[in-house]
């Protein structure tokens, strides 16, 4: 918890989305409500905790965190009496419906899969990408899986460090490091605005729907820059997310959960009111899912170490 969680993701994604909806003349209202909602369905322990429900999950339906995102502001939280989710636009539910996937079949889903994906789910999809390469940099670095040494293999964390280092000789190695960071982020922005636009104006584009829903030709990065961030992404697969120390904490992680899932398979009663009112709708594997799911890492793991 001292470095990122879900939440302080998420409101990263969100301000990089809305502020560039803006700049490009989107939805940025739009925008803002997809980056909120696009980890809500995530399970603790990131994608490790994703990968073991969905082992877990095989044989009662599965279990992806954008459909479980879609099933919370659907069906699970419930606002109103005279229906089940929250009463979220057609737009923002489609948006939320990221990498198309096999969805439950709906009227929502057909009228997605006919359209594509919206320029502003698209957008958010891209700055999640960003603001994760971004500070996966930065907290690898601070909790010691990776150093500078490291990173220079990568252009684009060179080029900017190079800079900083040479005008702030006096600070410190840890706001040079933030510094860099900022200055990489923005670099990566500007390219994905200024190469956005360029698509515009080579298409001749005056309105969204003359795209026909293939918008992720134009949401897209320079050639250049594409090269220099698959370079920073492959390092950090390589340095930092295959570190003996991340897949160590990965492994502890759906560790937990498997724990937890066989435990309230055998004592369903200790599932809260909340979820278990939908015991006779659902499977029980079902609510068990959506209860672990739901969780935060610290709370998962104060849950198993009481049994």
């Amino acid at each position: 918890d001292n470095f990122r969680t879900r939440l302080t993701h998420t409101l990263e994604v969100s301000g990089i989305a809305r502020s560039m909806a803006s700049t490009l003349g989107l939805n940025s209202y739009l925008t803002e409500c997809i980056a909120l909602a696009h980890d809500i369905g995530h399970s603790p322990f990131g994608h490790a905790g994703q990968d073991i429900l969905s082992k877990l999950m095989k044989e009662y339906g599965g279990f992806e965190h954008n459909k479980q995102s879609l099933r919370i502001v659907q069906i699970l939280e419930n606002r109103y009496i005279g229906f089940d989710g929250i009463n979220l636009t057609t737009a923002t539910l489609k948006g939320i419906m990221k990498h198309g996937g096999d969805y439950q079949e709906s009227i929502l889903n057909k009228e997605r899969n006919i359209e594509g994906p919206s320029l502003e789910s698209l957008l958010t999809d891209v700055s999640d990408e960003i603001a994760y390469t971004c500070h996966d940099v930065e907290d690898g670095l601070e909790m010691g899986f990776i150093n500078i040494e490291d990173l220079k293999d990568s252009e684009l964390w060179t080029e900017h460090f190079s800079i900083v280092s040479e005008k702030n000789k006096e600070a410190s190695l840890e706001l040079i490091i933030r510094t860099t960071i900022r200055r990489m982020l923005n670099s990566i922005v500007t390219d994905l605005q200024e190469n956005i636009q360029n698509q515009i104006s080579i298409l001749k584009i005056q309105k969204k729907s003359e795209i026909s829903g293939n918008g992720k030709s134009i949401i897209t990065y320079s050639e250049y820059m594409k090269e220099r961030l698959y370079a920073l992404k492959n390092l950090l697969f390589n340095k930092l997310y295959k570190h003996p120390s991340v897949v160590a904490m990965s492994d502890r992680g759906k560790s937990r959960i498997e724990k937890l899932f066989f435990h309230y398979q055998k004592n369903i009663q200790l599932i809260p009111d909340t979820f278990s009112k939908r015991l006779n709708q659902e499977s029980e594997s079902r609510v068990i899912c959506d209860y672990i799911s739901g969780m935060t890492d610290r709370f998962a793991i104060l849950q198993s170490d009481s049994i």
